[in-house]
């Protein structure tokens, strides 16, 4: 009597089994380029196949030469930003995950640092923006930002006719008094004061030789002219112009970004979702609070990504297509 039973099961696993393979789509994956016409960025496109275009996610990495994949030469690989879209993927949207301007295989679009500023990578999302529009395979354009990339993705969305934006480990405040709250940390107080200086002459939008040794590679002169364009900005103030959906999505764990960095973000746009995950780092992964036990979601490409991160990225834009 209880063979029959047994059997039974194994067809119904078998069923939800085949049901959940049906359900997962075919995806095409192939580079695709944007010719700026001041130098070609290169990209990557996951583009599931179905009867209808699906949403598709433009997804900007952050800062400093973090490639299309979340990948920096500092850390070495992680792969955040190819997990996501995978993650996407497998749910029926679309991405575009990019080399910024002079990083990776797309360097040669910028080969000197000098040239780079806030403002060229935020006319190049919104080059890319138009050029997904135009293209009759994709749905709407769904910005998504990590870190730095936030802040291009808030101050590009309005003119690229973005759909929506969303924001991972985004800082709410400027840059710099983010900075100067790491160098209070960090320097002695002769070497404080120096570097106070120096970010008092880069807000002015004068670049300086007077660096502290232990600031050398973070404010090299080549970098400071981007660094002034940078200082500029103010995500706060950048996301309350945002006239389409936000998300704002923060970790608990992360410890280069803030919970009050969220929440000022969502004060900024009352209308905008805030999603506050326990756990999550500024890597997307689950992981312990201090930053000495961190170190495996910086340098593991292996490990997953906060499962709560794609739940509610997944929700809304599925929630924007039926509205």
């Amino acid at each position: 009597m209880q063979y029959p039973k047994m059997r039974i099961v194994a067809l119904l696993l078998l069923l939800f089994t085949s049901l959940a393979q049906a359900a997962a789509p075919t995806v095409l994956k192939h580079p695709i380029d944007l010719d700026t016409g001041h130098g070609v960025l290169h990209g990557s496109l996951l583009l599931p196949l179905q009867d209808t275009p699906p949403p598709v996610a433009l997804i900007i990495a952050g800062s400093g030469p973090t490639d299309r994949d979340g990948n920096n030469p500092a850390s070495g690989r992680i792969d955040n930003l190819k997990r996501l879209a995978q993650l996407l993927a497998n749910e029926h949207i679309a991405s575009v995950r990019y080399d910024k301007r002079g990083v990776a295989a797309s360097q040669p679009a910028a080969p000197d640092e000098r040239d780079l500023s806030v403002e060229g990578y935020v006319a190049d999302v919104v080059a890319w923006a138009h050029k997904l529009q135009a293209d009759p395979r994709f749905g709407p354009v769904i910005l998504i930002g990590h870190s730095e990339g936030a802040l291009i993705a808030s101050l590009a969305a309005n003119q690229a006719g973005a759909s929506a934006v969303i924001t991972l480990a985004g800082s709410g405040r400027p840059i710099a008094d983010v900075l100067r709250e790491q160098l209070a940390q960090r320097l002695s107080p002769a070497q404080l004061a120096r570097g106070n200086s120096l970010l008092d002459r880069l807000q002015a939008g004068q670049t300086s030789l007077d660096v502290p040794t232990p600031l050398r590679e973070v404010f090299r002169p080549t970098v400071q002219p981007y660094l002034i364009s940078l200082f500029r900005q103010d995500p706060a103030k950048a996301f309350s112009r945002l006239q389409v959906p936000a998300l704002i999505v923060q970790g608990r764990n992360d410890v280069q970004v803030e919970v009050d960095d969220a929440e000022r973000l969502k004060a900024a746009k009352p209308d905008a979702e805030l999603v506050l995950i326990d756990g999550m780092n500024h890597m997307l992964r689950i992981s312990p609070r201090a930053m000495s036990e961190q170190r495996d979601s910086y340098s593991n490409p292996d490990l997953p990504l906060a499962h709560e991160l794609g739940e509610r990225i997944v929700a809304f834009i599925h929630r924007l297509q039926s509205a």
